[in-house]
């Protein structure tokens, strides 16, 4: 069978937007290539691979997804190339944006991606991966989250998905319930149950970033009992949770300040990533004027993940 690739020539920071695009145009599945990746990976000496067996770009990113024979990717293309182009219209430098194209076999597409995906420790408690590597826990405490990357939209490497898994470690204590805001992935509900959360639904807009974390919550028999359903934000969502996740881009945390609100119970959390460093200013302001109490602002690279709280009856 005939696959076709394409590829997008981009940032670091519109990586996991790009992402979303070639799914949304009906992508069986999604590598990233990204220098800041790689250099992440060799600022960190307690590393558990050999970093020069690891294939990888020098500079920017590339963005590279598989479309089956059954898809005509001329007629797409258009529609690819402009909302890549529309990207800076939301704060995001897509730059240069290139998109490119070639015929694939199916053998090469199987396994074109799978040498760029290694176990990587994310954060003291949490190893991300790959679905297909026998890694075991070194360390005690060691959390394993089993993903597929060829089905994911963020697989815990891209900073604004490892500032979410910081703010969790972060507040979370045991026991709560929590709506996880367009689970891409499903990894922070997976990183959550490890965590200790007990209750979690998960939702996205997009049908394939639904199906995608159902099977790798499938990977994951923590996370057995976390729902995931399709959803557009929290709309006609009213029953109160501890916790609020969200790693999404700010023009969309925005409108979702008061269906947040709206659905946690006093004291809290509202964990927001995916803000872009001259946007933080907007989401903490919509949180503030909301009502939301700031906690913490984590920041990596040029991205911000923000702590935010509702308050009780004693604040």
């Amino acid at each position: 069978m005939q696959w076709t690739e394409v590829s997008v020539l981009t940032t670091n920071e519109a990586v996991e937007a790009v992402s979303n695009i070639l799914q949304e145009a009906g992508a069986s599945g999604v590598k990233i290539d990204d220098a800041a990746d790689y250099q992440h990976l060799q600022a960190r000496p307690d590393e558990i691979l050999d970093l020069g067996d690891i294939p990888h770009r020098t500079t920017g990113a590339e963005v590279t997804a598989y479309y089956p024979a059954t898809v005509f990717v001329p007629e797409i293309l258009p529609t690819i190339k402009q909302r890549v182009n529309e990207l800076a219209s939301f704060g995001l430098n897509a730059a240069p944006g290139k998109v490119t194209t070639q015929a694939v076999a199916d053998e090469s597409w199987a396994t074109a991606w799978q040498k760029y995906y290694h176990p990587v420790r994310i954060t003291r408690y949490l190893t991300v991966t790959p679905s297909w590597e026998d890694y075991q826990p070194v360390q005690p405490g060691e959390q394993v989250i089993r993903l597929d990357p060829g089905m994911a939209f963020g697989t815990g490497t891209h900073p604004t998905t490892q500032l979410s898994l910081t703010a969790l470690e972060m507040v979370v204590r045991g026991g709560e319930r929590m709506y996880d805001v367009g689970t891409g992935s499903g990894v922070l509900s997976i990183a959550a149950k490890f965590l200790g959360v007990d209750q979690i639904t998960a939702f996205d807009l997009d049908d394939v970033a639904v199906r995608s974390a159902k099977a790798n919550l499938a990977l994951n028999p923590v996370a057995a009992d976390v729902v995931a359903k399709p959803n557009d934000l929290l709309n006609g969502i009213h029953q109160p949770v501890d916790l609020v996740v969200a790693n999404i881009l700010a023009e969309i945390i925005v409108p979702l300040v008061p269906q947040a609100w709206e659905n946690l119970t006093p004291g809290g959390y509202f964990l927001t990533s995916g803000i872009i460093a001259d946007k933080l200013e907007t989401v903490v302001a919509a949180q503030k004027k909301q009502g939301f109490i700031i906690d913490n602002i984590l920041q990596m690279k040029d991205w911000r993940g923000v702590i935010a709280h509702k308050p009780t009856e004693d604040e």
